[in-house]
């Protein structure tokens, strides 16, 4: 009889057990994360602030520990990832394009580990790689179709780094978010073959000025930055890229010109980091090589104002070119991998 109930209840124990929803070896093993910076600090405004950002999101909603390496020299990168892989970290973030190899190296040596790239491409990677790539043509379009509502001379302009993909994307949405909103406005733009060189920035919007350009987009790093600090200075409106320069370039309205920023082409490297970090957790796993930010979800959008005056029904429009991009009711015309023009339907 003992016997008899004792074979019952262990049967019933197993039913228990087997009825339970399955827990993913992700799931037990994700406890850690720690983030490398690219040169500078976590709290320096740039993709750096917003990685860390998005990182301590994640860390305080899914109880993680946490920690971050902030990169004084490109040649500390390798040593740094090393610094974290011997910690034991289970996740690994690196932020900048120029820490890519270092990244798949270490990833590819260390499956055990997660890796995340922030504006790292990867045209193969791992499972445990992914790289953060962004929608520029849906950036540009934005702050294009604002350019187009702000001008007042019926002129505006860009200031761009190398033609890669990711700043062509920019200059092709730029130029057809403007002609969105006016067909025939007259648009200026010209690449600059360094992305640090911005007194050559800063040389092409003082042409565009002279061509009558009343606002002016910057988009290609201290090349770009130097075209609109530049300008503003001179009051022209202009338009930062990445992250807000108001808070970078013009030192938190700091710096001559801050009132003449009428905003910046925003990518939330935040949700990004975030995103990825959740879906290690949860047992999801990456997407693939690579997340691509875009309005849709939450990676895409422009900066306010802050000291600049922008019309109310200037900044409702803009947002609401913005609810019809992440719906699909609209697009940029611009491939979003290689950022050329697409054929129109």
């Amino acid at each position: 009889m003992k016997t008899s109930r004792l074979i019952a209840v262990l049967c019933a124990l197993l039913l228990v057990a087997l009825m339970a929803p399955a827990v993913s070896a992700q799931e037990t093993a994700v406890e850690s994360v720690c983030l490398v910076t690219d040169v500078g600090r976590v709290n320096d405004g740039t993709f750096n602030q917003f990685a860390y950002e998005g990182m301590i999101r994640a860390a305080e909603e899914l109880d993680l520990d946490n920690t971050f390496i902030e990169t004084q020299a490109q040649t500390d990168y390798a040593a740094n990832i090393q610094v974290c892989l011997d910690e034991g970290y289970d996740i690994i973030i690196t932020v900048g394009f120029l820490i890519a190899d270092a990244t798949a190296t270490a990833a590819a040596d260390n499956p055990d580990t997660s890796f995340i790239g922030v504006d790292q491409f990867f045209a193969e990677a791992p499972e445990n790689l992914v790289g953060i790539l962004f929608r520029e043509d849906e950036a540009g379009f934005l702050v294009g179709a604002l350019a187009a509502l702000m001008t007042e001379s019926g002129t505006i302009a860009g200031v761009y780094g190398i033609d890669i993909p990711p700043v062509v994307k920019f200059r092709n949405g730029y130029e057809n978010g403007a002609k969105y909103i006016n067909p025939d406005i007259n648009i200026l733009g010209v690449y600059i073959d360094s992305f640090t060189a911005p007194d050559r920035g800063a040389t092409a919007a003082e042409q565009f000025i002279g061509e009558g350009a009343d606002v002016i987009f910057g988009a290609g790093g201290p090349t770009g930055s130097g075209g609109i600090k530049f300008a503003a200075d001179e009051g022209v409106m202009v338009i930062g890229v990445d992250q807000d320069e108001y808070f970078t370039t013009f030192g938190s309205g700091e710096t001559p010109g801050a009132e003449n920023l009428i905003s910046s082409a925003l990518k939330r490297v935040d949700n990004g980091v975030y995103d990825m970090i959740s879906a290690l957790v949860s047992g999801e796993g990456f997407p693939g090589a690579a997340y691509v930010l875009s309005v849709a979800n939450g990676g895409i959008t422009f900066a306010e104002a802050h000291d600049a005056e922008v019309p109310e029904e200037v900044t409702a429009q803009v947002a609401e070119i913005q609810e019809m991009l992440a719906a699909g009711d609209l697009a940029t015309g611009v491939d979003p991998a290689t950022g050329e023009l697409l054929e129109a339907s």
